[in-house]
């Protein structure tokens, strides 16, 4: 039936490198894509096992027999005349086993949402601008590894809402661009924007891995906010959810009558603790559709970066599993090799679209090599969230001062292993849900202590080594947990202390990006060096940053409701210190103890030359820069 035009209009060479998983661009092949020059939309589908294949929509009464696919070695294809952009499709797929199931494309551009589930025809007519836009932007955006990265993570849907509750791409990308541009973040970062079916899975759940959830508005309209962000510089990452996917009869559940895109042994092919199910990694087709789905988001919406979601579940079989319920790989271990290898051919192929684009690991255990370079046999990943510093200072701050001197070791540990990988210190969404409370009513103390000990927190965040990155509404420390189904509580700016928290996240964004020392080296020893770390009894710490061009700022934290007046710190030479940042500014809410300057003198201390005394007030931290009055070598000799 089509045979003339599948030899003209599938690429013998496409086929391949899919089948292979060498595949970055399937959606160029696979899915809807309308062929000009016969004015007919192809349809490619990759269902080796199925028995039939038709193609069925409001274009044709949804009459299973009207449009049927030719099957063409794997994959299915049909060539049909007279689509209109935002037409309903489905595949009706009669599978191996003989069910008959209406499956959406797993390629779509765009879909329905929620409880409506088809596919929709879409040829990108903004895309050509879109490029154009992107790269105009482009030389504003330096190499996030080099340049400071402040990210703002952001639950689109309920950031804030119109007055009907609905949420737009464009309009909501305005508006969030110019926040973003005005508290001084670099980056944003949403919760999943890939087509999802269950709203509280938040995104989590996604059955259409190449499609922009629908419910924000068009594919052109998401290019459309992420041409808005990069006019305003700042950087998009979107999570990116390949460790599992659901088992809506829709999706890619049993596609083709079997277990195509999930794992094939039954019991390592489900989730235990989710209840979803495990993509089959070693499968160079799934590697290919995978893949290419990030490359999708990258080449067609021109994100900077994606950060995935859960890699600890894919590194590990026995994740959430006791012995006995796994089964091993072929050496008797429990690491997934196949999910190894497709980790470093998805770094591998995004770090080669020719964009300057990031990959973030969620990775909470202490797999090696995250961040380092799939030559040398690491995972390819530019940064990995640091789990362990966020427990630890979440642990801490919720701990009764009276007992901190015996945990103190949960605010130093982070740097005994902060140069292993590239972190970014994360406060994310996971930390406000679920009972956890929001990072305010986190912290110890009463409605005072509060607010001073997340200034304490929030300025350590700044000082100690890693990309930093924090969740919507935490900056004005929202006081209940995230809620999906409703937008922030924006009128808490109208209280005194939530407007003041608000202005000390942006002072503390500002001289972030502002000060070298602060970002500038975050990977070895020559950025960091401890001036006081072990006054457990005060329960405070100081250190320094460096930048490469040997400027020192001192940082300084008290974790007591109570004040020293001679707290002191190593310095490594002498100078004069100049306060840059009290988190006890009367500004940011705080008693208002602030500025002068205090002396470095030729007093050693530890392991320093020289050292200080600094004041500080209750549950304070304390940014300073050093003018130094000889040089370090000078002080030693």
């Amino acid at each position: 039936m089509y045979s003339d035009l599948i030899s003209k209009y599938i690429p013998a060479a496409d086929v391949y490198l899919f089948n292979t998983g060498s595949a970055r661009k399937a959606w160029l092949l696979f899915g809807c894509n309308y062929i000009s020059e016969i004015g007919r939309h192809r349809f490619v589908l990759w269902a080796p096992n199925a028995r039939s294949v038709s193609l069925v929509g409001d274009f044709n009464g949804w009459d299973e027999k009207a449009t049927p696919l030719q099957r063409h070695g794997n994959i299915w294809c049909a060539f049909v005349p007279g689509l209109s952009d935002g037409d309903l499709y489905k595949y009706c797929v009669i599978g191996k086993n003989g069910k008959k199931v209406l499956k959406s494309d797993p390629f779509a551009a765009w879909s329905q949402t929620d409880t409506e589930t088809a596919s929709r025809v879409w040829t990108g007519s903004y895309i050509q601008r879109h490029t154009e836009a992107y790269d105009r932007s482009l030389q504003r955006f330096p190499d996030p590894k080099s340049a400071p990265m402040n990210i703002y993570e952001v639950h689109l849907g309920s950031w804030k809402t119109d007055g009907a509750g609905r949420v737009n791409y464009v309009t909501a990308g305005r508006e969030l661009a110019e926040y973003c541009r005005a508290m001084h973040y670099t980056h944003v970062e949403f919760l999943p924007l890939t087509e999802y079916p269950y709203p509280p899975s938040w995104g989590y759940q996604v059955t259409g891995y190449y499609a922009p959830t629908s419910r924000y508005g068009s594919p052109d309209e998401f290019a459309e906010m992420v041409d808005i962000m990069h006019e305003n510089g700042i950087g998009v990452i979107m999570d990116w959810v390949p460790a599992h996917f659901p088992r809506d009869a829709h999706g890619l559940a049993e596609f083709d009558g079997t277990r195509l895109y999930e794992c094939k042994e039954e019991r390592m092919a489900s989730h235990p603790e989710w209840g979803t199910l495990i993509f089959d990694y070693a499968l160079p087709e799934v590697q290919s559709f995978l893949i290419s789905s990030a490359c999708s988001f990258i080449e067609r919406y021109h994100i900077d970066g994606i950060r995935v979601d859960a890699v600890s579940s894919m590194l590990y079989l026995n994740y959430c599993r006791r012995d006995g319920e796994y089964t091993p790989n072929i050496y008797g271990h429990n690491i997934n090799l196949g999910a190894v290898e497709f980790l470093r051919k998805l770094n591998t192929a995004v770090h080669s679209t020719g964009r300057r684009v990031i990959t973030v690991a969620e990775e909470s255990s202490a797999y090696p090599m995250i961040t380092g370079a799939v030559e040398d046999g690491g995972l390819g990943f530019d940064f990995k969230w640091d789990m362990g510093y966020m427990h630890d200072t979440l642990d801490y701050f919720m701990t009764d001062p009276l007992f901190r001197r015996g945990c103190h070791d949960k605010i130093s540990f982070s740097m005994m292993y902060a140069f292993s990988e590239r972190f970014v210190l994360a406060y994310s969404h996971d930390e406000v849900v679920h009972g956890k409370k929001s990072m305010l009513d986190k912290m110890f103390g009463s409605y005072e202590q509060k607010f001073a000990s997340l200034r304490v927190l929030y300025g350590l965040q700044l000082a100690h080594p890693g990309k930093k990155l924090g969740f919507m509404g935490s900056e004005f420390a929202q006081f209940i947990e995230w809620d999906y189904r409703k937008g922030l509580d924006w009128l808490l700016l109208l209280y005194p202390m939530h407007r003041a928290m608000q202005e000390y996240c942006r002072e503390l964004n500002r001289l972030y990006l502002e000060n070298p020392p602060l970002y500038q080296n975050d990977v070895d020893w020559e950025g960091f060096r401890w001036l006081n770390v072990n006054e457990r009894d005060r329960s405070s710490v100081a250190f320094m940053r460096r930048d490469f061009s040997g400027n020192v700022l001192v940082f300084a934290c008290n974790f007591l409701p109570v004040e020293f007046k001679d707290f002191t710190v190593g310095m490594p030479c002498e100078g004069e210190l100049t306060e840059l940042l009290s988190s006890d500014d009367a500004r940011f809410g705080g008693s208002g103890s602030v500025g002068g300057s205090v002396s470095a003198v030729g007093v050693p201390f530890l392991e320093h030359p020289c050292s200080a005394k600094l004041c500080l007030p209750p549950l304070t931290c304390k940014l300073y820069k050093l003018i130094e009055k000889r040089s370090c070598d000078e002080s030693n000799d």
